[in-house]
């Protein structure tokens, strides 16, 4: 297998800091692989065999509860770690991470977490900050969910992505990942039917416009606006 070179890990947050000696230790115990759209990179239960790093693509972060509804937690961007339940303390995955479009993963054992955390303090301060930051989105979610009205939801969901997966076009921003609106339901706790209604009312006051699989933001601040409950 050809060796991974440096490059792919050099800036991107989890390894900030790191001497490039340390990146290649780090890139020794990598492989890579390719995951095709809907397949899964890990699935929910399993053993937490390995722990990932998103190199280009989109993967949807699915959680499915005791009585089979699945709630789409987040979504992750190339650049940032998944899978890493070691962390957790968890010897299982917590959720499915399934592939939203063609994606490239680098993978390492699981058995190497620990090691790497405490090989390589900047990789551990980096990566327990990763997790803080996901707590505190996933407390977030829920006061959302208990706090605020569907419409509102549907509003932060949308800016949410448009600003993690955002590509400016002549229409305004578009969310550059495959999204049906079941998604937008699952994202935020209602049904497909009060997602399209929203999405249908919203395309005719100018707010946004929704094809198949694509969303496009026209008026950020205006939906901002709704976001907030104005």
């Amino acid at each position: 297998m050809a060796r991974l070179d440096r490059s792919l890990l050099a800036g991107l947050p989890p390894f900030e800091g790191l001497a490039p000696a340390d990146l290649d230790r780090m890139l020794e115990h990598a492989r890579s692989q390719r995951v095709p759209k809907d397949q899964p990179v890990f699935e929910q239960e399993a053993q937490a065999h390995a722990f990932f790093l998103l190199l280009d693509g989109h993967v949807r972060v699915v959680k499915t509860t005791p009585d089979g509804q699945q709630i789409i937690v987040r979504y992750i961007s190339p650049g940032e770690l998944m899978g890493i339940a070691r962390a957790l303390g968890r010897t299982t995955y917590p959720a499915s991470a399934i592939a939203a479009v063609d994606c490239v993963v680098l993978a390492w054992p699981s058995d190497l977490w620990s090691e790497f955390t405490m090989r390589y303090p900047e990789f551990g301060t980096n990566a327990y900050k990763t997790v803080g930051t996901r707590l505190q989105e996933t407390q977030a979610r829920v006061i959302e969910l208990a706090t605020r009205q569907v419409h509102n939801r549907v509003a932060h969901a949308l800016l949410r992505l448009a600003d993690q997966a955002g590509k400016k076009t002549s229409d305004g921003i578009l969310i550059d990942l495959p999204l049906s609106r079941q998604d937008i339901a699952e994202m935020t706790g209602t049904t497909l039917h009060t997602v399209s209604r929203l999405l249908t009312a919203w395309e005719e006051q100018g707010l946004v416009k929704s094809g198949r699989q694509k969303v496009t933001v026209v008026e950020p601040d205006r939906l901002s606006r709704l976001a907030q409950g104005d």
